[in-house]
């Protein structure tokens, strides 16, 4: 049973909605103003609650639509479930098409990219500007301290017996985390308080294309290859400096794929850039929405 928005008060003031996708399980997604629409996608093992301060910000001028992945924040958890990289693709779609949107911009963080991209290089009519926050949309190096995470029978018990992953993350993920408040620090921890409901952080975390041989390998590199279709989108890309598995060599690789993109580096940021960095983010991705419209 997914859990009640409301336990967070002023911090998430949001209604909740649901869409019941294939399967019977439950999508959680917000969906807050009106006006031109923003999308916003989260990462693994954050959920919408990350981009609370922004969608406070938008909705005064802009439809914001901000889902939970299956198995994360208010969505159904399902001990049994596809948790692969094209199956969250397909529920992304599945829910932009119910909500009949189009020229949306997109912004995305962490696993974000990579369902957010792999959603638009099929359907780049759909997208007008990108927003990049310490993400990737193609193959890369992983860290050893995530890679013990995928260890068989190790990995699940620090991951889900222990929390090894969520709870380290409200330390690590962060370049100043004295400056997190414990209220923040349990929204981000809320939706993942027992084992069971740590399913798709684990999942989220086997999931990483490492190989050829993996499961979501045919699916990053689709999107990887087609990637050049952006090429003269307009994008704008904030990064955080202080980010232990994405760190300046993904950085590199999006200036390099998108030369023409506006950048911000932020030194004093992790790889919660959106929580660290919201004051200088704000009016940056305010002006960049305004832009041309």
């Amino acid at each position: 049973m997914s859990l009640p928005c409301h336990d967070l008060g002023e911090l998430y003031p949001f209604q909740s909605h649901y869409l019941t996708l294939d399967h019977g399980v439950r999508l959680h997604y917000l969906d807050e103003g009106e006006g031109p629409v923003v999308v916003l996608l989260h990462g693994n093992p954050t959920w919408s609650f990350y981009y609370r301060e922004l969608i406070k910000t938008l909705r005064g001028q802009y439809r914001v639509i901000v889902p939970d992945h299956v198995g994360c924040g208010f969505s159904d958890k399902p001990q049994s479930y596809a948790y692969t990289l094209s199956q969250h693709i397909a529920n992304l779609g599945q829910l932009l098409t119910s909500l009949k949107v189009k020229d949306i911009s997109l912004g995305v963080h962490d696993w974000g990219g990579a369902i957010g991209f792999g959603w638009a290089v099929d359907h780049p009519e759909m997208v007008k500007k990108f927003v990049v926050f310490n993400t990737a949309a193609f193959a890369g190096p992983c860290p050893i301290s995530i890679r013990i995470c995928r260890w068989p029978v190790i990995g699940e018990f620090i991951v889900r017996g222990v929390n090894g992953f969520a709870l380290p993350a409200t330390r690590m993920a962060f370049a100043h985390p004295k400056r997190i408040s414990s209220e923040v620090k349990r929204g981000y921890l809320l939706p993942y308080d027992s084992y069971a409901n740590r399913i798709a952080v684990h999942q989220f975390v086997k999931d990483i294309p490492l190989s050829k041989g993996a499961v979501s390998y045919a699916t990053i590199k689709h999107t990887e290859d087609s990637l050049s279709i952006f090429r003269d989108h307009p994008m704008l890309i904030c990064w955080g400096a202080h980010d232990f598995c994405f760190n300046d060599w993904y950085f590199e690789q999006w200036k390099r794929r998108f030369p023409k993109a506006e950048t911000h580096y932020f030194a004093e940021a992790g790889h919660y850039v959106v929580e660290e960095a919201i004051e200088e983010i704000r009016p940056l991705m305010m002006g960049f929405l305004e832009e041309g419209s």
